[in-house]
């Protein structure tokens, strides 16, 4: 879906012609945006352009981001292929042996996903215009109303999502393949993969309670419009990195 920022015509004021009379005064709607006149006498400056600089950035550090796991990926295949010298043979074969994941993984995955199609109805909402019209004519807000919802949504599947991951690694680790002891090459990529992907949720899950904090405190619709996008853009991006290392760690031992 296109984004849209909601533009109102601008209103004239004018003065009966005759002495000490005025020319014409360009003015911005008052109610519910906010600010000054800066974007509309600096209309290479407004707020799509502002979205689209921000929108430059965290694309660019997201695809960084994608690299650094897409290299982990390759570590990963390439430790399955490195070969070792039995001390009682003196033969070289592989210590690689292919560990089972614990089935919770499949359930917060589903629930990844879900927050994704959760997250993507915050997006959608807060740029809904006939909404953000009703803002700037100051008129309540119904964009907002109808974005929070959707992000607490997200929040709690977020939340049941790293639960879900603690809750394998506490499996693995009854199992016999503790980080500190007992990890093979096999259960070492998988802690090593799935923890940093767990950092990088973490911060998502950060932005999207900075979110639910401040989103109400923002006067101007379009801050608003940015902080819901880029953080969607980040917990999408989250949600496909995690795909493909779960796609990794299942089928590609």
């Amino acid at each position: 879906m296109p984004t849209t920022f909601t533009h109102t015509p601008a209103e004239t004021e004018r003065k009966r012609p005759g002495i000490g009379g005025k020319p014409p005064v360009d003015r911005r709607p008052t109610g519910g945006g906010g600010g000054g006149d800066d974007d509309w006498k600096n209309p290479g400056h407004g707020p799509r352009e502002l979205l689209y600089r921000i929108r430059f950035y965290l694309f660019s550090a997201l695809v960084a981001d994608l690299l650094f796991f897409a290299l982990l990926v390759v570590f990963f295949f390439a430790r399955q292929t490195g070969l070792v010298m039995d001390p009682r043979t003196h033969h070289f074969a592989s210590d690689w042996h292919r560990l089972q994941l614990p089935p919770i993984l499949n359930i917060g995955s589903a629930l990844l996903l879900a927050s994704s199609v959760t997250m993507e109805l915050a997006r959608r909402n807060i740029f809904r215009e006939i909404d953000v019209l009703e803002e700037w004519l100051g008129l309540g807000r119904p964009a907002l109303g109808r974005t929070l919802p959707w992000v607490g949504a997200t929040l709690f599947l977020g939340i049941l999502f790293l639960a879900g991951q603690g809750l394998a690694w506490r499996q693995l680790t009854a199992r016999g393949y503790a980080f500190d002891h007992g990890a093979t090459p096999a259960s070492y990529f998988f802690y090593l993969m799935t923890g940093l992907h767990a950092t990088q949720l973490l911060l998502g899950v950060f932005a999207l309670i900075l979110c639910l904090t401040v989103l109400g405190r923002l006067k101007r619709v379009e801050f608003r419009q940015i902080a819901i996008d880029s953080t969607t853009w980040f917990w999408h991006t989250t949600v496909l990195t995690w795909m493909a290392l779960y796609a990794v760690l299942v089928f590609g031992q």
